[in-house]
């Protein structure tokens, strides 16, 4: 294997530059500030957790983990996802707390297959969870505020799909029950968003055509309000239909929240089907071929930590997110100052940049300079100023 060279990186990692990384703080801080005017309190779990643990616990598949071992042999991950360590926590640092618990985190996390597939392998997440409450209430408060998040962050157009696993699984029951592999097989299809693999599974289980009809016919079951009822009427199934009641009652909450515009019903949404247990959704910004946002019900996690309660919750992809507002153009820039300054007059120069940096929307630098002429050769004033490349929007002198 030959050695990298001096400037390459691992695959799939990528440096930000500090234009980039003003745009992604300022998304990281405006979103958090809104998870907190919600109720949600910042937790920070480590980035390495214990692979017999948090990682096998986590949502993320085991070819995706990154896995080493510390001095006794013991595996460990990076963390993959940030969902199963707040498990951990809940269940232990914050037992004796009462529930429901409002959790709040921005983390980076890493999948190694991700930089396989061209995308990548360390990413960001922003997001909540909100443990301890199995009701409509709870689902529709965790939608609600990832649109709230979606806003603040920036993001101007955008849709949240919202489905439920409850109604693909009575639907698969009522249809295919005795072919476990067959519901699979298209469960992974719907899992990849590829509708036409979907349609050609049931094409070739040799289903009578109403049976294929009515598994083909969920492929339409994306709209509004309306699908509630469109949906009642494909299955008998009581986990299905008891799975559309909730999606109803989660609607209604969501227009009492004033966002349902922004909400499409989609029952063919099912999220990882192994780890969900209800209500799932993701968001969509315009012109963005991926989700910024993804979440749902999992109340599964918390029994495997040994402290069972329901839970939901979503993550915002940060990075992604950094994408979509860039098509906005760049964010109005901090006035920019420079403070020149004489070795006899440090002190006043220093003291007057230390006041300036008070105020809101200024960035200020200093420079000490030896010689007037040599420095104010540098300056080219136009509107702005100047200096060795860096546009300034002031220079103020002392002692020169």
């Amino acid at each position: 294997m030959s050695k990298p060279k001096v400037f390459e990186k691992p695959s799939g990692v990528k440096d930000y530059l500090p234009e980039a990384i003003s745009q992604l703080r300022r998304i990281e801080r405006n979103v958090l500030q809104c998870m907190e005017r919600w109720g949600y309190r910042e937790i920070l779990t480590p980035t390495l957790e214990y692979y017999d643990t948090v990682g096998v616990a986590s949502s993320t598949e085991d070819k995706k983990l990154f896995k080493l071992l510390d001095r006794k042999g013991t595996t460990l991950v990076l963390r993959s996802d940030v969902t199963a360590p707040i498990a951990r926590v809940v269940s232990s640092l914050l037992k004796e707390e009462t529930l429901p618990l409002r959790l709040s985190y921005h983390a980076n996390v890493f999948r190694a297959i991700e930089a396989e597939a061209g995308r990548d392998a360390e990413f960001f997440q922003t997001g909540v969870e909100l443990v301890g409450d199995a009701s409509s209430e709870s689902d529709a408060e965790v939608i609600a505020l990832a649109v709230a998040g979606l806003q603040a962050a920036g993001v101007k157009e955008f849709k949240m799909a919202v489905g439920h696993v409850g109604f693909l699984n009575g639907l698969f029951r009522e249809t295919l029950a005795d072919r476990p592999e067959a519901q699979v097989a298209l469960k992974e299809c719907l899992l990849g968003r590829d509708y036409v693999g979907y349609r050609e599974t049931i094409r070739h289980l040799g289903l009578s055509q109403a049976v294929q009809s009515e598994l083909e016919g969920i492929l339409r079951l994306r709209g509004g309000q309306e699908i509630c009822s469109q949906a009642r009427e494909v299955t008998q199934d009581p986990t299905a239909q008891q799975a559309i009641s909730h999606l109803c009652e989660v609607w209604d909450v969501l227009k009492a929240y004033g966002v349902s515009e922004h909400v499409v019903i989609d029952l063919t949404m099912i999220g990882d089907f192994s780890y969900y247990t209800g209500m799932t959704f993701e968001g969509y910004a315009a012109d963005l071929g991926f989700p910024v946002c993804s979440g749902g019900r999992y109340d599964n996690l918390l029994s495997q930590f040994g402290r069972p309660a329901p839970a939901t919750g979503f993550a915002l992809k940060t990075n992604r997110i950094l994408e979509a507002v860039s098509k906005y153009g760049t964010p109005e820039a901090p006035y920019r100052i420079l403070i020149a300054y004489t070795a006899a007059q440090r002190q006043e120069a220093l003291q007057a940049a230390a006041d300036m940096r008070r105020r809101e929307g200024v960035m200020v630098e200093t420079r000490l300079v030896d010689e007037a002429g040599s420095f104010r050769a540098e300056l080219q004033p136009d509107e702005t100023y100047r200096v060795n490349g860096v546009i300034y929007q002031d220079v103020i002198e002392f002692g020169l």
